[in-house]
């Protein structure tokens, strides 16, 4: 087997669990984890289907193979989380899917993905940023219960379903660190906003299913674990989640108001409302916080999420509106 011409650069953030740098965009933007157990490994998240090469070069970098992955775990099917799974599953023969029953269907056959994601992205961003999505057999998925478990060499893998940011999302409980690996269930916190009071935290409420009131149970459920440290996809780890939880409750409730406050105006100007709203908040939200990074800074490192929550937002406004006619 020839080997993989790169390794995305990595490192391990707990014992066994390496935070993976996917390359989505920019550096610190998206990560993806590896966990070890022993000689066996699992993937939680995966990258784009650009990012798999880098993914196997880690992987030989540890000395291991693609045949000692057991488990590949994309948290949702939202293309920076799971668009490298079926690349991944691909190469690593002996790996079995984890993944939501909601979410399973767009992997197994990814024609409806490609088509949601490309009216998002547009074709040309589509192609260049996530690249070539392979599908998955049926027969190598797991679709996960809450609360199963999955044995990784003696080392214990909960699946937590976790609706909110999307409605087929789970997030995995590591029992050895007593850490959530939470996809986008705990929120952004970018590096670049850390500050002496600790991470800068905001939700995710990219298209489609932002549900807040769904996202709030959700958080309650998480800290039911006590858990010690949140394993998050953008970006890294966080520690003392129980000192953070109640700024990301707070960020769900902002963004869901903001959005109330355009309901029943469906006119052609609001989603450019939506957007100048969501960039208002979040730099007031950061500068709160006590980031004191220039402006332009700031819109460049949000851009992609500036965009995406504005959009989730519209979507969610136009159910809203839908169910109450």
């Amino acid at each position: 087997m020839s080997h993989p011409s790169f390794t995305s650069h990595f490192d391990e953030v707990a014992d066994g669990i390496y935070c993976i740098e996917t390359g989505l965009y920019r550096h610190g933007l998206a990560a993806c984890y590896l966990v070890r157990a022993g000689d066996r490994l699992a993937f939680v998240d995966t990258g784009t289907a650009n990012s798999v090469p880098g993914l196997l070069g880690v992987i030989a970098a540890l000395g291991l193979t693609p045949e000692q992955v057991d488990y590949v775990i994309p948290t949702h099917v939202h293309l920076d989380h799971a668009g490298g799974a079926g690349g991944l599953m691909a190469a690593c023969p002996h790996a079995r899917l984890v993944i939501h029953p909601k979410g399973a269907t767009h992997l197994i056959d990814p024609g409806r993905l490609i088509a949601s994601a490309t009216q998002v992205y547009g074709e040309t961003a589509f192609a260049r940023d996530f690249g070539k999505l392979t599908p998955i057999p049926a027969e190598r998925a797991i679709l996960a219960e809450d609360g199963q478990t999955f044995d990784l060499n003696g080392r214990t893998l909960t699946f937590i379903d976790t609706p909110g940011h999307a409605n087929h999302h789970g997030c995995i409980l590591d029992a050895e660190s007593q850490g959530f690996f939470t996809g986008d269930t705990f929120g952004i916190a970018y590096r670049e906003f850390d500050t002496p009071d600790g991470p800068w935290l905001f939700a995710p409420t990219t298209p489609v299913a932002f549900d807040p009131d769904a996202w709030l149970t959700t958080l309650d459920k998480l800290m039911a674990f006590t858990p010690q440290a949140m394993y998050l996809t953008h970006y890294g780890r966080v520690d003392r989640p129980e000192t953070l939880v109640d700024g990301l409750r707070q960020s769900i409730r902002d963004l869901a108001r903001l959005a109330l406050a355009e309901e029943g105006r469906a006119d052609s100007e609001r989603s450019t409302r939506l957007k100048n709203a969501v960039t208002e908040h979040l730099l007031g939200s950061a500068r709160t916080h006590g980031v004191n990074h220039e402006d332009a800074h700031m819109l460049e490192l949000l851009a992609v999420d500036t965009d995406l929550n504005a959009q989730g937002l519209e979507v969610w406004l136009k159910r809203r509106e839908k169910q109450a006619a």
